[in-house]
């Protein structure tokens, strides 16, 4: 009994401590100079960090805000490619053929023009790469017939999953005032993207692709840079900010971490960084022994972060504001 009351205390007294530095980490972000906060004024801003494995939610601001999820659509659109190969109801090899409608889809896009095509397998290499609102609708109508059924059948997905505060009503995620989702909602999708999907993740681990002698390199600058982060999707719109879907592993563990509503593609991106790292730093110091938040652990690389802009930057709904591209590559029509 005594042993029983001895452990009794150890527990109650280990949640009273938890409890403490959660208050100290929480009264520091509202006190902190408004260089450290100023992250989190910013009214599009939301992010999340999740343990994949457990789903644990190491980090959380605005994560079940509506926000708009501008290009990372693009994962449910390659999601619901991939079940179509995996049924059988499409192949790697067959052609996808432009409309009128999708040769018609503003920047970023490929540029082929109506009747051009491409294969399945160009469609996902540069929907993971350069982000294609053209190919986006092409894809999409080759699978479903049209894109508003195919934006049903992802809006009717992400219900089967488990993301309550997504609708999606097209394949692109240009502005459209009722396509919305939430942070919390993004890693939901980015988890069932790498568990359900492992043999396609490796399409958003591709640091560019060579499409006929042009080089579209990956939008998502970290491949490469972060160490662990192998994928996910970023995207730009004047509605949304700059956002990025990423995910990274390290000794065994795999984070997901979404940005929504940055200033710039650059903060967005040490963001990302600061979240991910402080992320690993926890579940490593809680594996000596140690328990701590990531809150915690965010505190001096959130100092150290650059102010950012109270507006996001004017400018095309075209992701990164990269420049449109028309291809020397002949138009395909022999369909």
């Amino acid at each position: 009994m005594q042993s029983k009351t001895v452990g009794g205390q150890v527990f109650r007294l280990h949640r009273i401590i938890t409890t403490m530095m959660a208050l100290a980490a929480l009264s520091f972000l509202v006190q902190a100079p408004v260089h450290a906060r100023s992250l989190l004024q910013v009214p599009k801003y939301a992010a999340i960090v999740m343990d994949m494995d457990t789903e644990e939610v190491l980090y959380a601001h605005n994560a079940e805000a509506a926000r708009h999820p501008a290009s990372i659509t693009k994962v449910m659109t390659l999601m619901l490619a991939f079940e179509a190969l995996d049924a059988g109801k499409i192949k790697m090899d067959d052609r996808i053929v432009f409309s009128k409608a999708a040769a018609a889809q503003p920047p970023s896009k490929l540029g082929l023009g109506q009747g051009g095509w491409i294969s399945v397998e160009e469609a996902i290499r540069l929907l993971s790469t350069k982000s294609a609102n053209d190919v986006a609708v092409a894809l999409a109508e080759h699978v479903e017939g049209s894109e508003l059924a195919f934006a049903q059948k992802m809006t009717e997905k992400a219900r089967d999953i488990g993301m309550t505060q997504t609708a999606f009503y097209n394949a692109s995620g240009l502005p459209n005032p009722a396509h919305s989702t939430s942070a919390r909602d993004l890693a939901i999708m980015s988890k069932h993207l790498i568990t359900a999907f492992p043999h396609y993740y490796a399409f958003f681990s591709q640091q560019s692709y060579n499409f006929y002698g042009k080089r579209f390199p990956n939008h998502n600058r970290l491949l490469g840079k972060l160490v662990g982060l192998d994928g996910i999707k970023t995207g730009y719109t004047n509605a949304s900010g700059y956002t990025l879907a990423a995910s990274a592993q390290r000794d065994g563990k795999r984070l997901i971490a979404i940005v929504l509503g940055a200033p710039s593609g650059k903060q967005r991106n040490e963001n990302i960084a600061s979240l991910i790292n402080a992320g690993f730093e926890v579940l490593r110091k809680r594996r000596d022994g140690r328990v701590l938040s990531i809150a915690q652990q965010m505190l001096e690389p959130v100092q150290d972060l650059r102010p950012w802009a109270t507006a996001v930057a004017q400018g095309s709904l075209d992701e990164e504001e990269e420049p449109d591209y028309e291809p020397t590559r002949p138009v395909r029509r022999d369909h």
